[in-house]
Parts: C-alpha cells; structure tokens; sequence
C-alpha cells in the first residue's frame, strides 16, 4: 500500500504507527496511515483487517 521510501511500516509491525498520515480529521478524533490503519485521538486502532486495537496511553506518572 505504501509507495514511500524508505516504506511505511506495515500494519502488523510493532511500529505501525510510525506511518505516515494520508487523511486527517481532528475534528472527528481519526487519521489515516499509510498502511491501512485509522488511529483515533484515543490512541485506538482499528487496523485493516478489522482487528481493533484498544487505546493505550500511557499512565501518569506518579506525583
């Protein structure tokens, strides 16, 4: 799916979110990578074969 070079990583690579962004709505919390994922503000993935992948931010750090 990616014509990049060096390419975008796949979606099923541990660096999937790496890819780059070819449509963008803010407005409505989603992006779409490079290689087929929308990631959502959440930081959720709904990945291209239709798996979803459940938002993980990372936890506040302690004070």
């Amino acid at each position: 799916m990616c014509r990049h070079t060096p390419n975008c990583p796949a979606a099923d690579s541990p660096d999937r979110e790496a890819a780059r962004t070819t449509a963008s709505h803010p407005e409505q919390g989603w992006s779409l990578l490079c290689n087929g994922i929308f990631l959502f503000e959440d930081t959720g993935e709904l990945l291209p074969d239709g798996q979803v992948v459940a938002p993980h931010r990372p936890l506040a750090a302690a004070a």
